[in-house]
């Protein structure tokens, strides 16, 4: 018997060895009824034994071997697919779900050897049925990879949207005690609290901006008529407030007027000085350069000290990206302030570039005067 024949045939005996499979895998499986253990496995076999009875050319034979074969006209998720984000959804991990398609292939042919193949059983069928299932797994493998990324970004920004509250209750009543004039030990008290529920907004900014793009939503930008140098001079104040053991040089024009939105290009400017501040020579200046002309302002962070590995400097914007001393440095970070830079320059249809030697590491922004409009109504 031909092994479509015989799937079709065993199916209620494969499905069996299925679910007495799923059921193991712990801790997921615990409490699913025997219709979500088979979830798609009935439509998965008949899709492969559908599969096994059509003629197959040696290209379709190799796009399938390597997980890439045709999607189905008018059918947007394979039963491989629904069931990868079933899983996914139900709490199985990866490895459960490719030890699902393990089990499976081993008791599909044992079984047709057992009871159903002939003496010399057709080693087509075997080596179509493999294919199939490594498509499947292909298949399962990226769709349970989204799903998982999806439900990851959704519970960030619902993180993010719960946080706000508390957080703006911890400054309101942080700033209240400051102003209470309660003695000295409660106003350095106060004013600790203030400065780290400040350093807890900041990071919740930026897991807010990352979980924007990561949805494909891009960075939000209000671009206004402003003065960029003004603006950067008023950032750079208060940067050399918050590090006051750092020397911060801006070298700007008397005017810089355009089009942006001044507070996200400031969190550019915030970004790329801290970082060169965490990572440049300490003894020093970190110094800002703007320039410009009729149609594009430009603006280098520059400091000395160790050059960026040049294995680095290609994933350097990569989010979730920390230097290699970053845990032994004071404070913490998430990784995400120059993905986030370049992600804002971006929106504002710039570009953010960076070179590092011996001598200084340069980052380097390029703006035009006007920020592009269709990005910043996203």
């Amino acid at each position: 018997m031909r092994l479509a024949d015989f799937i079709l045939r065993d199916m209620e005996r494969i499905l069996a060895q299925w679910e007495a499979f799923a059921v193991t895998l712990l801790p997921a499986a615990a409490n699913m009824d025997s219709l979500a253990l088979r979830d798609h496995a009935r439509p998965l076999l008949e899709a492969m034994a559908a599969d096994l009875s059509t003629p197959q050319t040696r290209r379709a034979q190799s796009q399938k071997a390597k997980g890439r074969a045709p999607q189905v006209a008018d059918a947007p998720h394979t039963a491989a697919q629904t069931h990868a984000i079933l899983r996914a959804r139900s709490g199985f991990d990866i490895i459960q779900l490719v030890a699902e398609y393990r089990a499976l292939r081993a008791s599909v042919l044992q079984l047709w050897m057992d009871g159903g193949a002939p003496e010399a059983p057709h080693v087509d069928d075997i080596i179509r049925f493999n294919e199939a299932i490594d498509q499947a797994i292909a298949e399962s493998i990226r769709s349970f990879s989204a799903e998982v990324e999806r439900e990851r970004n959704l519970f960030l920004g619902m993180l993010g949207h719960d946080m706000r509250s508390p957080l703006q209750t911890l400054h309101a009543t942080a700033s209240l005690l400051a102003r209470m004039n309660a003695g000295e030990g409660v106003a350095v008290a106060a004013n600790r609290l203030i400065r780290t529920g400040a350093r807890m907004q900041a990071l919740l900014d930026d897991l807010s901006d990352f979980n924007r793009t990561e949805l494909g939503l891009g960075i939000r930008i209000a671009p206004t008529g402003i003065d960029l140098a003004a603006v950067f001079a008023d950032e750079t104040d208060q940067l050399r407030a918050a590090h006051p053991d750092c020397q911060i040089v801006l070298e700007a024009p008397t005017s810089l007027p355009g089009v942006w939105d001044g507070p996200r290009l400031q969190q550019v400017l915030a970004n790329l000085v801290v970082n060169a501040i965490r990572y440049g020579a300490h003894d020093m200046p970190v110094r800002v350069v703007m320039t410009g002309d009729q149609t594009q302002v430009r603006f280098e962070v520059r400091n000395a000290g160790p050059a960026i590995e040049p294995a680095l400097l290609p994933r350097i914007f990569d989010p979730l990206q920390r230097g290699p001393e970053a845990g032994a440095r004071k404070g913490f970070n998430l990784g995400l302030g120059l993905y986030i830079a370049r992600e804002i320059a971006a929106a504002h249809g710039g570009t953010i570039d960076v070179r590092s030697d011996a001598q200084e590491t340069v980052f380097t922004v390029s703006l035009p005067r006007q920020a592009v409009t269709q990005r910043a109504l996203q």
